[in-house]
């Protein structure tokens, strides 16, 4: 199992987010991932940190698909992959009513739709095909030029059934939050597997991201999680998911504790089937810095038992 980062776009300048991503590197992580919120735009920051920090994955978790129309999302994610060097990862999501309807004012009508056909026309973009697309939520005519240009990967943010089914069928893997390693193991890890088995595709990649800090007071840095956070409990999405792993709120997931929690934690996600570990830190500065140091130039193996494609 890789470990990376996960990164919030907001709240810093460019360059602090460059040299989280160089501090990421130094540290031995093998990606770093960024949030897509309403503050920079995570594809060009991804591009950029893979462009001054080499030797290092780089991608999203996750841009929105109802604000992007698929040919413009596919030059985007076309041009991040040249300028990285082939370092860009693209992952994408429909996000959540209250977000793109409460922020972007446009319909979340048939979200699950919406991802199939917005897949189907942007993975033929992404290989450079010429797409003429007529859905039922979209319509695309188009192609995209950028000569050199490799597809990058794509990852679909993917908790329930339809949409774990939809991302086993069409993109390379899921990037999950808020999912718990019995989570992954027992309900993320066998749908979407046999998805991409079922299409003939290869055993798909999953990418989990959990919080995570090394603490003596894993209480205060729930509650001040649940503070900063909790809203997001309330998004359809997230909510089922919780109720799935029997929890009442986001904060619950975080993994908190001394070293060997921490360490038994993350060994859990190994088990449990995740191909990868984005690690937010949590906490105050001091148990931040301590968490990243632990988990310095660390890498985990796993046995991969995997079913091969079909």
């Amino acid at each position: 199992m890789k470990l990376g980062v996960f990164i919030h776009s907001g709240g810093e300048s460019v360059d602090s987010l460059i040299g989280r991503v160089r501090d990421a590197r130094t540290a031995g992580f093998e990606s770093a991932f960024f949030s897509q919120l309403t503050s920079w735009d995570s594809i060009m920051v991804a591009a950029l940190a893979a462009r001054e920090v080499p030797g290092i994955e780089v991608g999203t978790s996750v841009v929105q698909t109802y604000p992007r129309h698929p040919l413009a999302l596919a030059g985007q994610a076309l041009t991040a992959r040249a300028v990285s060097g082939n370092a860009f990862t693209l992952g994408l999501g429909p996000s959540h009513r209250e977000i793109i309807e409460g922020a972007f004012g446009l319909s979340y009508d048939r979200p699950a739709r919406h991802v199939r056909e917005y897949l189907s026309a942007l993975i033929p973009l992404l290989r450079g095909e010429a797409v003429e697309y007529r859905g039922q939520t979209l319509s695309v005519a188009g192609q995209v030029d950028a000569p050199g240009a490799s597809a990058p990967p794509v990852l679909l943010s993917a908790l329930g059934p339809v949409m774990l089914r939809i991302a086993g069928e069409l993109t390379d893997g899921t990037v999950t939050t808020w999912t718990g390693a019995q989570a992954i193991a027992e309900h993320i890890v066998p749908r979407i597997t046999e998805a991409a088995r079922a299409a003939g595709r290869p055993s798909p990649r999953v990418v989990a991201s959990a919080m995570i800090v090394i603490t003596d007071d894993p209480e205060r840095v729930r509650s001040e999680v649940s503070a900063r956070l909790g809203f997001a409990g309330n998004f359809a999405g997230y909510r089922s998911m919780l109720e799935r792993q029997g929890l009442s709120g986001v904060h619950e997931t975080v993994i908190a504790g001394d070293e060997r929690t921490v360490e038994k934690a993350i060994s859990r996600y190994a088990d449990a089937g995740a191909t990868d570990l984005l690690v937010s830190p949590v906490g105050n500065e001091r148990e931040q810095a301590h968490t990243l140091d632990f988990l310095r130039g660390r890498t985990l193996k796993r046995d991969v038992r995997a079913p091969a494609a079909g």
